[in-house]
């Protein structure tokens, strides 16, 4: 382990000698590694069998996020193949802090002033990743169309070549794509967005600072992000009264959160297995019969 962690501190320019190094919990994406130099404290993910454009991807979110200056992201070192060695890999700035009373209220402070920059399409330039699934990306002028052909569409595909839809399921969800228009605002403004924003993808730093993490990032309706804070056990309450002081919400929210949550219900099936279909199904029989 030793050598393939000063591989990869000697390319993001830090020769070392590593005074410590151990395995640590975070992501679920190959292995992760605290090392230590006589420089700094870094945060190393790996995995041998990943292309390197899925740490490329993720450095490259962190970057738009970092861009916006709303919240902190951690400083990425290096990201791509491992010298000398099989896989890929991403070098980060390590990130340990307590929270403090103010940390939850910074977290929906930041992620509205990230979700109010202004931005004119939706989308990506390039296709990206959500954990190791693809995430196909592209411009669109419309919500709709790129929450339907980039978004649920190509999920529902995967889950279908997995056996993943019996044919309810898949009447429902090809009813439900065919009326989104009904339950998704053709005027929604687009925002960047972390995309998937979960309560284990922010850590806290130093002084109670809330970092994003992880980020699967495009342009979209802000609500989206919202809609999955809430779909695994939500995030503290003053968080959302943070957010809602800067950004409310529309009244129609909680009508179409079913619908943003799906995508991610989706993601999880694909995942992890039948244990989200009948949460998958009750949103479809919800909106499609």
């Amino acid at each position: 382990m030793k050598r393939l962690l000063q591989c990869l501190l000697n390319a993001a320019g830090d020769p070392g000698p590593i005074l410590s190094a151990e395995a640590v919990g975070g992501g679920s994406i190959g292995r992760s590694f605290r090392a230590v130099t006589g420089r700094r404290e870094y945060f190393i993910k790996y995995h041998e069998d990943l292309p390197e454009t899925v740490f490329v991807r993720e450095a490259e979110g962190l970057e738009l996020l970092r861009q916006i200056r709303s919240l902190p992201v951690p400083e990425v070192y290096y990201c791509g193949g491992v010298p000398e060695h099989k896989g890929s890999a991403i070098v980060m700035e390590w990130i340990h802090g307590e929270p403090n009373a103010e940390t939850a209220e910074q977290l929906g402070r930041g992620l509205a002033r990230l979700h109010l920059a202004p931005a004119s399409q939706f989308g990506l330039s390039t296709d990206n990743y959500i954990g190791e699934l693809p995430q196909p990306n592209g411009w669109y002028g419309r919500w709709p169309e790129f929450l339907r052909e980039r978004r649920l569409a190509p999920m529902a595909q995967l889950a279908e070549r997995k056996g993943l839809l019996p044919e309810s399921r898949r009447v429902r969800l090809a009813r439900l794509l065919d009326s989104l228009d009904r339950w998704v605002p053709a005027d929604s403004r687009p925002s960047l967005l972390h995309g998937d924003l979960w309560s284990g993808n922010w850590i806290v730093g130093r002084g109670g600072q809330p970092y994003l993490i992880d980020p699967a990032v495009f342009y979209g309706d802000r609500e989206f992000d919202l809609a999955f804070t809430e779909l695994f056990g939500g995030f503290p309450a003053r968080f959302y009264a943070a957010y809602r002081g800067l950004a409310p919400l529309s009244r129609e929210y909680e009508d179409r959160r079913p619908i943003y949550q799906l995508y991610y219900l989706l993601v999880h099936l694909i995942l992890f297995g039948e244990s989200y279909g009948p949460a998958i199904d009750r949103i479809l029989r919800r909106y499609a019969g």
